[in-house]
């Protein structure tokens, strides 16, 4: 009886042994997230929607995404020329993605915004930025203009840094005019965000949506300047003290232009 009372007290022991370890490893991982760092903003719309190249939230008021973010590194970017597909309405999006037709005879351009040239790695990742929940209005001077430069230097700095997270997306602000049926926005302005993925340097772009020959870093502002206009906190898990550093400055010296 003694024995079985024996057996019985270090079977337990050893069971509550096993439950410490699994517990300890659980927090290990969830203070490490595996290593891997969420970068993405939150969301005001509550709408956000996974693919495999990129993220978005979906403003349905607006009928574009407030934010678009993705990790850029430098085997994102080869040299290549895909066939260019046709544009398709994001079906992922519950309350329905705008469709194409609304940019037809507009006077505008549909703006990616994770680019297809951000997006080369392979043929179904460059597909797959023509969902029409990642573009924007855009006119056709500012999209192939003082947009397509800051589309290139962003594409420089993520082989330079080794490597970026990118923000992006219009302005999205009560009153703007609208084109197509179902009243899709047409953003005053454009902004990009980007963090380098050492957590580093950060740089925040505020640019109006008409063409511009000024230099990028003209449009260089702090990321709280973005935050305000858009209500959108960015890149919320970084630490604090890092975070409030960081976008606080407007300095673009760090970043070579």
């Amino acid at each position: 009886m003694k024995f079985r009372i024996l057996i019985a007290v270090v079977f337990f022991l050893q069971l509550v042994a096993c439950k410490e370890v699994v517990k300890d490893n659980t927090f290990d991982n969830a203070t490490t997230t595996t290593g891997v760092f969420n970068y993405l903003p939150e969301s005001t719309t509550h709408a956000v929607y996974e693919h495999t190249g990129y993220t978005l939230s979906y403003a349905e008021n607006f009928e574009q995404a407030e934010w678009v973010a993705y990790e850029l590194n430098d085997s994102d970017l080869k040299n290549v020329n895909y066939n260019r597909p046709y544009f398709e309405v994001d079906e992922m999006v519950k309350t329905g993605a705008a469709h194409w037709r609304n940019y037809k005879k507009s006077g505008y351009n549909k703006g990616h915004l994770c680019p297809a040239g951000d997006r080369k790695k392979n043929f179904n990742l460059y597909e797959e930025t023509f969902l029409t929940s990642n573009i924007a209005p855009q006119t056709y001077e500012f999209n192939s203009g003082v947009w397509n430069r800051l589309e290139q230097k962003v594409r420089y700095w993520a082989t330079k840094y080794d490597g970026l997270y990118v923000v992006t997306a219009g302005v999205l602000t009560p009153d703007l005019p609208t084109i197509g049926y179902e009243n899709v926005a047409v953003p005053n302005y454009f902004y990009k965000v980007l963090l380098t993925k050492d957590k580093k340097r950060m740089i925040g772009f505020l640019i109006p949506h008409k063409d511009s020959n000024k230099p990028l870093y003209n449009f260089v502002v702090p990321v709280d300047t973005i935050e305000k206009l858009t209500g959108i906190d960015f890149f919320p898990e970084l630490d604090d003290a890092l975070e409030n550093r960081l976008e606080a400055a407007s300095d673009y010296k760090g970043w070579s232009f």
